[in-house]
């Protein structure tokens, strides 16, 4: 059980479906470096802004002191939030108090890939590990199953083969179990 509805983890829905983010445009990723257990009161005070921003969440369970199964909705990296807008929306970000820093993106095109594959993982349901300590892995694209087109690296952990999809820009990932039929080489 829940304790608090999931909220959204992006603004607009369609944030990642388009193509043209981290073109050459008036707009550019920022990857907003927030206070201490700040990242969903950033990212209500962004979508009243009518900023757009992806704040990617896993779903993590504990007992509570009286034995009861609790869910809650974490953030995947925790202490930051990514902002898709332009130099005024990244000057209101810091005017929130929530912020710390305000990071400029330099190659926003492979963020976007990077978080369209995070994005793609969280909402498959799967059991996700987030990774701060990168493992060394073979590059692999995988061909079959519900990750098919995915890119990353294959390592093995506990006897079982795990997918890292990682975030370059934070120098941090995401695993999940999968098959190693399902992979092939880049």
């Amino acid at each position: 059980m829940a304790l608090l509805a999931h909220e959204p983890e992006l603004f607009p829905s369609d944030l990642l479906e388009h193509d043209e983010l981290g073109g050459e445009t008036d707009r550019a990723w920022w990857v907003i470096h927030t206070k201490p257990r700040q990242e969903k009161q950033l990212a209500r005070r962004l979508g009243t802004l009518d900023n757009w921003w992806y704040l990617p969440q896993i779903a993590k369970s504990y007992r509570s002191p009286s034995g009861r199964k609790r869910e809650s909705f974490v953030p995947l990296f925790p202490g930051y939030v990514f902002l898709y807008g332009d130099a005024d929306q990244r000057l209101r970000v810091l005017a929130t108090g929530c912020a710390v820093h305000v990071l400029p993106v330099g190659d926003g095109i492979q963020l976007t890939r990077d978080l369209q594959q995070i994005r793609r993982l969280t909402q498959s349901g799967a059991r996700l590990t987030p990774e701060s300590q990168l493992q060394a892995g073979r590059p692999v694209r995988v061909k079959g199953g519900p990750f098919r087109g995915c890119e990353g690296c294959v390592f093995n952990r506990h006897s079982s083969t795990r997918l890292l999809v990682i975030v370059n820009y934070l120098q941090q990932g995401v695993s999940v179990e999968l098959d190693e039929c399902d992979v092939e080489a880049t």
